[in-house]
């Protein structure tokens, strides 16, 4: 989600990997070049509409880790968000439905590819998918986004390494050091910026959710039938 990378050589890499396109109900309608599905006027042309994720990771003390998104990102770079935003591609591993096994695979394969978390230490098993979004949010006068967002939690504690060309910088934070850096970006303090999509789930879910990564009872927060409409 939102990882399209800066211009040197980005259109041939963009090219070589294709977003699975959907309609507003989630169902697949073909599929596009990541450099095609964020290019603001293909968006709004053609509504051009793909599947994506943003994981929530949180370690042993219920801590949510962040990231700091590189500089070299077209789209929204140096805002912090979750720790991993990123697609599922038009490939047999991660378009299968069941279980919503084919975005699991994707967020396990995203996560090594970002902040080098081993595999292992996020077995797809582990991520709880808690619900969708569908959002659109213009990043400059060229790129954006229009997404169709599963948002994935799992606790685990993990080794992080992160890859200096999609990450700036990592962090882990509490419930309130969160609400510090939202009082922050909401004031224009330290020029500290949020992504738009980890804006719409902090405002209208994380912190209901984030009492039942405590208590143990993800599971009752789950709603994958509703496709929420944020705006």
């Amino acid at each position: 989600m939102g990882d399209v990378t800066a211009d040197s050589g980005m259109d041939a890499v963009q090219r070589r990997l294709i977003c699975i396109l959907v309609d507003e109900n989630d169902r697949v309608v073909g599929h596009d070049t990541k450099y095609n599905c964020h290019l603001m006027e293909k968006i709004e042309a053609e509504n051009l509409l793909h599947r994506a994720f943003s994981v929530f990771l949180f370690n042993s003390k219920y801590e949510l880790l962040l990231q700091q998104r590189s500089a070299t990102k077209v789209t929204f770079p140096l805002v912090w968000t979750n720790t991993c935003c990123s697609h599922p591609l038009f490939r047999d591993s991660e378009l299968i439905e069941e279980n919503v096994l084919g975005v699991r695979n994707a967020a396990q394969r995203k996560l090594l590819d970002e902040l080098g978390i081993p595999a292992e230490d996020v077995p797809v098993d582990q991520f709880t998918p808690l619900g969708r979004i569908l959002y659109k949010a213009p990043s400059d006068g060229k790129w954006g986004e229009h997404e169709l967002d599963y948002l994935l939690f799992i606790v685990r504690d993990v080794s992080v390494h992160p890859n200096p060309d999609e990450v700036a910088d990592v962090k882990y934070v509490n419930r309130e050091q969160l609400r510090e850096i939202l009082r922050k970006a909401d004031a224009g303090e330290e020029g500290l910026k949020l992504s738009p999509w980890f804006r719409l789930v902090v405002d209208n879910f994380l912190f209901k959710w984030w009492d039942h990564v405590e208590k143990g009872t993800l599971n009752e927060a789950v709603d994958m039938k509703t496709i929420h409409k944020l705006t």
